[in-house]
């Protein structure tokens, strides 16, 4: 099946009462027909029948072998990192959420490990920067909030060549639009709070290893088996709903991106526009090349703080929020709330300043958001 197919039937399979929607199983703990035999269910937090259903489809879509729906995106960082052990070195996009970094510098530094962050849009410098105890390679593209591309056939060769994991975090394009796996990665993850949810009703994250028999997957089953950071059943039929319009939502989504960027690009107040569907982004070409699709994030600089902060107060359509990827348009100012703890160097590195501002795209009618957007950047 291809994507849309799979995002309205999955794994779906028709029980007993024909039920198009897949049941919801609340049950803690199952009945065992007789000493030595299971049916496949022992405890909710080893498995459940729901949950089951959301991770067999995004192993379909992921075109993964083994995957966990867990608690929140950051609880699938968190595993990534606890299946390291002391004195093992991990190299990070240097420009990516916030919440990642503050998650390696406030705590698992404190356990020995050793981060470095870099420009994983140049996989020379990559090279440069492996140590003979990296471990993982960890990035985000388009990154998270300049909008850089990361080759990913190359950082998987790159990282397998010095017996390192490619971890991607796929959260801005969705499986709709890009694979990691597919290139080479052996871990994908997901927010699955934004786009796989896309509706600003639950918090979830998705981990998707692409050999379901290696190591580091025997060590994340161990880990989640024994710590619990398993998705309820309630949010797991959320998600399940919610996968069904992915491909509708995200290509829409994508479409009025794409028209809101070239629209930024003709303003005189916003001097610089991030958008990996503009042909003069730098990452373009590699961008068409590992990816079906552009997404709908943009990041964009006004010509001052000033204009910044004051067309937070002005929108009408826009949501000044954090997060991103649901139906409703939302507006970020990055400095003050995605990347409010990021170190001033990597800051200064990657050019994100009091000028940039983050938008996720809806699928509202585009011409009501560029008049919102137009209505806001005036000088009042």
């Amino acid at each position: 099946m291809r994507d849309f197919s799979i995002e309205v039937h999955g794994c779906h399979e028709y029980d007993a009462t024909g039920a198009i929607s897949d049941p919801i199983y609340l049950s803690a703990t199952y009945r065992h027909p007789s000493f030595g035999h299971s049916t496949g269910y022992d405890y909710g937090r080893m498995a459940n029948p729901t949950r089951d259903r959301l991770e067999g489809i995004m192993n379909l879509l992921e075109r993964g072998e083994r995957s966990w729906a867990l608690s929140s995106g950051m609880a699938a960082i968190n595993m990534i990192l606890h299946i390291l052990v002391p004195g093992d070195h991990v190299l990070l996009s240097e420009d990516l959420y916030g919440g990642t970094v503050r998650l390696a510098k406030d705590i698992y530094h404190a356990y020995g490990l050793s981060f470095d962050y870099v420009d994983t849009s140049d996989i020379s410098i990559v090279r440069k920067a492996i140590r003979p105890n990296t471990k993982v390679l960890f990035i985000e593209t388009p990154s998270n909030p300049m909008m850089r591309v990361t080759d990913i056939a190359a950082m998987a060769e790159t990282a397998h060549r010095n017996g390192a994991l490619l971890v991607v975090d796929n959260t801005f394009l969705s499986p709709h639009f890009q694979k990691p796996l597919t290139f080479g990665a052996d871990i994908v993850l997901h927010s699955a709070t934004k786009y796989l949810c896309g509706h600003n009703d639950i918090i979830a994250g998705i981990l998707t290893v692409r050999d379901k028999n290696a190591d580091y997957t025997k060590k994340l089953e161990l880990l989640i088996k024994s710590e619990g950071p398993n998705l309820s059943p309630m949010d797991s039929w959320l998600l399940l709903r919610s996968i069904k319009t992915l491909g509708v939502r995200v290509e829409r989504q994508a479409e009025n991106a794409l028209k809101i960027a070239k629209w930024l690009q003709a303003q005189p107040a916003v001097t610089d526009v991030y958008y990996v569907g503009l042909p003069d982004h730098p990452g373009y070409a590699l961008q068409q090349k590992q990816a079906t699709g552009n997404g709908s994030m943009i990041s964009f600089k006004v010509e001052s703080p000033a204009l910044a902060k004051a067309m937070l107060g002005r929108l009408k359509l826009f949501a000044f929020a954090e997060s991103l990827g649901g139906v409703e348009s939302l507006l970020t100012y990055p400095l003050a709330q995605t990347h409010a703890e990021m170190p001033k160097e990597l800051l200064a590195r990657t050019g994100l300043d009091e000028c940039v501002m983050r938008m996720s795209v809806g699928i509202e009618d585009v011409q009501d958001l560029i008049a919102d957007l137009e209505h806001a950047l005036k000088e009042s």
